[in-house]
């Protein structure tokens, strides 16, 4: 290599990226925004005009509809905006992170071998980036990458606000096994969470089909029996402190945008913390609020490996819930699988 050479860095290459389950019905363009946000709408409409970007190997439009496991080919992209028409539009910076943050992020490690990473993701770290965000996990897959020849791969999501399991793919052909199993519905994700009241009966399936409503506050859904996406999710009080709060383990048969926080806000038994779905009846007087973020821990992934054998990780107890936990009383090492008698 030149010393000019070298001073370019190392020149880009094509990625390949998979739809994940949570991306299902998703538009192209609007999917390339919330991974390529430097890319403004006139230069994606330039590489989907040249073919350059395609779905499945074939040519596609801004308003196609992703389907899961659909492959996305991605060109070489810039690092900034490309256009100009962007008027006020602060340039997009490639972020930089510091010894510590990185010590952090691959501390967080829960299982790891030559095709799967699952990380324990903290709170308050977003999954993707959107408009003005530089700082998010997809942003930090390289430094990932450990031994690997392949940048990892989001095979599913997180809200932002959630903690826990989160699974990745060290490679191609990973990514396709787990997006299929995620598909078909044969991984478990296992979340813990404090509810606001007790859900009555304890034991229970809440089928309510999701829709996005409408609006400038920020992505929201709300139950939409007519024209929303069918939600499942099955739920089990594993505590309980009177009536006042409860310990529940929660099972979401599908992966809709929000679906835990949005099914149990609607049978009366808020997230505790969820301020946006629940407003202040999220809340509660003492000190379980001593840390007044959203109570929603991904806890456990149960999913057949790509190579065979099955995965199962767990994530310990956050130490934003652990206030709470410890005010109600309730039991942080529960290890048995509360849905085993559904399978």
């Amino acid at each position: 290599m030149s010393d000019a050479d070298e001073a370019r860095g190392p020149a880009k290459v094509v990625e390949t990226r998979l739809v994940t389950e949570d991306e299902a019905d998703v538009r192209l363009d609007r999917w390339f925004k919330r991974h390529y946000p430097q890319i403004g709408h006139g230069a994606l409409q330039k590489l989907l005009r040249t073919g350059q970007v395609r779905v499945d190997g074939k040519r596609a439009d801004a308003n196609t509809r992703l389907a899961p496991g659909q492959s996305v080919r991605i060109p070489p992209l810039p690092d900034a905006p490309v256009e100009m028409e962007e008027a006020g539009a602060a340039a997009a910076r490639k972020p930089s992170f510091s010894d510590k943050e990185i010590a952090a992020l691959r501390g967080r490690v829960l299982y790891r071998d030559d095709d799967v990473i699952v990380l324990d993701k903290p709170a308050g770290l977003a999954v993707q980036g959107g408009t003005g965000q530089t700082k998010h996990l997809d942003a930090m897959l390289d430094l990932l990458k450990f031994d690997a020849k392949e940048r990892p791969k989001l095979v599913h999501r997180l809200d932002k606000d959630t903690s826990g399991c989160l699974l990745l793919a060290r490679n191609t052909f990973a990514a396709s096994r787990l997006t299929e199993s995620f598909r078909s519905r044969d991984a478990r994700k296992i979340y813990w969470a404090i509810t606001v009241g007790v859900p009555d009966p304890h034991q229970g399936r809440i089928d309510l089909s999701l829709s996005k409503e409408p609006g400038a506050g920020g992505e929201r859904m709300m139950v939409d029996p007519k024209n929303g996406q069918r939600a499942q999710t099955y739920y089990t009080v594993l505590e309980h402190a009177h009536r006042k709060a409860a310990f529940v383990a929660l099972w979401p048969r599908t992966g809709r945008t929000h679906q835990l926080r949005v099914h149990m806000n609607a049978i009366g038994t808020p997230l505790l913390g969820d301020g946006k779905y629940a407003g202040q009846a999220a809340f509660l007087e003492g000190d379980a609020n001593a840390k007044r973020q959203l109570h929603l821990h991904a806890r456990r992934i149960i999913i057949p490996h790509p190579r065979g054998g099955m995965i199962d990780a767990t994530a310990p107890l956050p130490d934003h819930m652990r206030p709470a936990w410890d005010y109600f009383g309730f039991s942080a090492n529960l290890k048995e699988d509360p849905f085993a008698s559904l399978d």
